[in-house]
């Protein structure tokens, strides 16, 4: 089973960028489906977008459609979110989590890293 560690969060103002990071341990990692979710003050955690197990298949939340763009690198069991034209209602603590390709939920997360956007 993977471990997940995010890094990469801080503050940014609106119409900047940030790239996030999520390193995981484990030598299985190029078998899990990655995702984001974030989870905003006062609110449920929040789905942002998803990468099959090879980086090819990608899935995103609408509301973050064209701005965010999720890759991984499988050889340094990394998977980034990067993150442009930030609209202060990004932000949110984000999480990176993973699944098994059998898997039905994302059963492992990271700690969160948190993001700020000032209007």
């Amino acid at each position: 089973q993977v471990q997940l560690v995010e890094s990469g969060g801080g503050l940014v103002q609106a119409g900047g960028s940030l790239r996030l990071s999520c390193a995981a341990s484990g030598r299985t990692f190029s078998s899990y489906v990655m995702a984001w979710f974030r989870q905003a003050p006062g609110k449920g955690r929040e789905f942002v977008a998803h990468i099959g197990w090879s980086g090819k298949s990608t899935y995103y939340a609408d509301s973050v459609k064209g701005r965010f763009t999720i890759s991984r690198d499988n050889a340094k069991n990394t998977v980034y979110l990067q993150m442009n034209s930030l609209k202060p209602e990004d932000t949110a603590a984000y999480y990176c989590a993973a699944r098994t390709v059998t898997a039905t939920t994302f059963e492992i997360w990271g700690q969160g890293t948190l993001v700020t956007v000032s209007s």
